[in-house]
């Protein structure tokens, strides 16, 4: 029988360019295991991914807003699909390798907390040393899926997780040690930016948070007046700036790096950073910072919820409290810290007559 893993790498090597990550050339995993006789080494670790319960768990994780009562707001979860939609178009059109690009994108957000940025904030002053969802991203793959044994993904794809996440510092400049070391990992760097920003401000138009005349006009002549046309602005402009030949690295032109900058900085200051928006996000902070401190000081509490026993260091305690309220879904946080701190009337036995 025919070995079609083999077949599809080979397929890689007469196609893609040759600065792409070859699925054959991997550094390999963690933990040595057979390779799959179908599927290339990233594209098995896109289906490990897209199989996780983290990934499922996406679905109900707030991307800006709150649990919004229309249908069409993002969610983590789209938002990681709307990554890896983009990510993948650069990638062809670029020639690198779309499986190892897909893989990363799908799992840049694993370690995402419940209730977006107002979860990792709360998490970040509660745990020694801090908390970045892109370290837990990497913490979720390598450890914590899979009772404890994590999805022994290739370096590729650890590594593209782990450097994913800009902050508000460069998109794509900064030191190399901050970037991904493939290609197809700097791919998703920009693709996430440029998928949070359009549809952050697609969701903000729509929630009557901003209107459209509120952006400033430079920047709609720059990017565009439309969520696709923007879109495309980027995406075009990423294939044409990108130089492989010439053994450059994944990047803008000046005047759209400039652009996307500004862009984001504009959402901080009226989206993210909104009264609207920041007084439900206190709610949610107070109700983590609440079932944080309860399990530290009530380990039988977080024994009974999370079925595991917390060590004796405070220190590594407070690391598998925070592991558990990460992975939380905003529901069912929210009914967690109902049951722990909100009173429930007590059942009456009627007796029988």
């Amino acid at each position: 029988m025919i070995n079609i893993r083999r077949m599809l790498e080979q397929q890689e090597h007469a196609t893609l360019h040759p600065r792409a990550a070859f699925s054959d050339a991997s550094q390999g995993r963690h933990r040595p295991e057979p390779p799959c006789s179908l599927r290339p080494a990233f594209q098995h670790d896109r289906d490990k991914i897209l199989h996780s319960k983290s990934f499922r768990r996406l679905l109900h994780k707030t991307q800006v807003f709150l649990s919004p009562l229309g249908d069409h707001y993002r969610t983590r979860m789209t938002h990681t699909l709307e990554v890896a939609q983009i990510a993948r178009t650069l990638a062809r059109a670029l020639r690198l390798n779309e499986q190892l690009t897909e893989a990363i994108a799908l799992g840049h957000d694993l370690g995402h907390t419940p209730f977006g940025h107002a979860g990792e904030s709360v998490l970040d002053k509660l745990l020694p040393g801090g908390f970045r969802h892109w370290t837990q991203s990497v913490r979720v793959v390598t450890v914590l899926e899979r009772e404890g044994r994590g999805l022994n993904l290739t370096r590729e794809v650890v590594n593209g997780i782990g450097r994913h996440s800009k902050g508000k510092g460069m998109i794509l400049g900064g030191a190399a040690d901050e970037l991904p070391f493939t290609l197809e990992g700097q791919l998703v760097r920009v693709s996430d930016i440029v998928a949070y920003v359009n549809h952050d401000l697609d969701d903000a138009l729509r929630g009557g948070v901003l209107k459209l005349s509120d952006v400033p006009a430079r920047l709609l002549r720059v990017l565009g007046t439309t969520h696709s046309r923007r879109i495309r602005h980027m995406v075009l402009d990423i294939v044409k700036h990108t130089d492989l030949d010439g053994g450059g690295p994944v990047r803008l032109s000046t005047s759209m790096e400039e652009a996307l900058g500004e862009m984001r900085a504009f959402l901080y200051q009226r989206v993210y950073e909104n009264p609207r928006v920041h007084e439900e996000f206190e709610k949610c902070s107070k109700m983590l910072k609440d079932m944080f401190e309860l399990f530290l000081e009530r380990p039988e509490a977080f024994l009974r919820h999370a079925g595991q026993e917390l060590p004796a260091a405070e220190a590594v305690r407070r690391r598998v409290i925070a592991d558990f309220i990460a992975g939380m879904t905003d529901r069912y946080a929210t009914n967690l810290y109902q049951e722990l701190f909100v009173p429930r009337p007590w059942p009456i036995q009627r007796s029988e007559r």
